[in-house]
């Protein structure tokens, strides 16, 4: 819900979490390997799961990148009327 306070230029850090997500996955990666080579396979599953959660969030960002900008209502629009609660049926 848009109250009127929001910054106007807002803007998430999209390309710093995909950096992010990158280091994450080469040292994933790297656990995965040095685990399963040194004989423990819980660390290796462990860093294995790992690896997919910053796999889809990496393909997250990458298709909010993708999106570009969107539009977002000027100053000169008012904001919402909040939400009184309410199924609106009466």
């Amino acid at each position: 819900m848009r109250t009127g306070s929001e910054p106007a230029t807002a803007r998430s850090a999209l390309r710093m979490r995909f950096w992010l997500s990158l280091w994450g996955l080469a040292w994933a990666v790297f656990g995965t390997t040095v685990f399963a080579l040194i004989g423990r396979p819980g660390w290796a599953a462990a860093c294995g799961v790992l690896f997919l959660v910053a796999a889809v969030d990496m393909s997250m960002v990458l298709h909010h990148i993708r999106q570009g900008a969107h539009w977002q209502p000027g100053r000169d629009i008012p904001p919402y009327e909040p939400d009184h609660g309410g199924t609106g049926r009466r």
